[in-house]
């Protein structure tokens, strides 16, 4: 696969502080890239730092994730998809890197091992055990930098159009497609929804999980 075009698409709702960093972090990469962002009505100048950019904008009729990021995949014309959350930066070379792996005919996709722009140590130990995850069973969470190629994202359906866990949901379905990469460095994703309160946060987020998997909370 020689030098494969990569779309980056972003859903967005009033990210204007957080996207410019983004933006510049995929425009840095020497690849050639596609970037969508997809928008679901925001008040703020997301549209505006889009276009400044250079990204493709799209609207959404539905704010929700996971619509806004299976329009931006049916208008992507990459070979590859990356679906990046909107405060999340790529790391140096990180195109190159999903290059590298998706080189490798029997990988379907993956994500990145993933690390939190908040102090709390109780944080940097849950990465550890993400990064864990995603090397043994290749689950992944949105704010790991999700990447397939566009013809399995099809076959699996696209994100299914769920309130939460669309990432989790996909990343299980992706697994059963092939083999799952793992990269590094790190994505540096925010840590603002967290708080002040990460144990608390995290334990909220754990009982959804459980429920989820266990099918006592699932809208499919």
């Amino acid at each position: 696969m020689d030098n494969p075009f990569i779309s980056v698409i972003i859903p967005t709702f009033n990210e204007a502080d957080s996207l410019p960093d983004t933006l510049r972090s995929i425009s840095s990469e020497a690849n050639e890239v596609e970037i969508l962002v997809v928008d679901c009505g925001s008040a703020d100048e997301t549209a505006k730092l889009v276009e400044k950019a250079g990204a493709v904008f799209l609207s959404s009729s539905v704010c929700q994730r996971a619509a806004q990021m299976n329009l931006g995949a049916r208008a992507a014309h990459g070979e590859i998809l990356l679906f990046l959350h909107a405060d999340t930066p790529l790391p140096a070379r990180a195109l190159e890197n999903i290059i590298s792996h998706m080189a490798k005919a029997d990988v379907a996709g993956g994500a990145f091992c993933r690390r939190f722009d908040h102090p709390s140590l109780f944080l940097k130990f849950t990465c550890l055990l993400a990064d864990w995850r995603l090397r043994w069973f290749g689950w992944s969470l949105g704010d790991q930098g999700i990447f397939v190629r566009k013809f399995v994202f099809e076959e699996i359906g696209g994100f299914p159009e769920i309130d939460i866990f669309e990432d989790l949901e996909f990343s299980r379905r992706l697994a059963k497609k092939g083999k799952t990469a793992a990269l590094s460095p790190a994505i540096l994703t925010s840590g603002r929804r967290f708080g002040q309160n990460p144990v608390r946060k995290t334990f909220q987020d754990i009982m959804l999980t459980w429920k989820y998997l266990n099918g006592t909370d699932r809208k499919l």
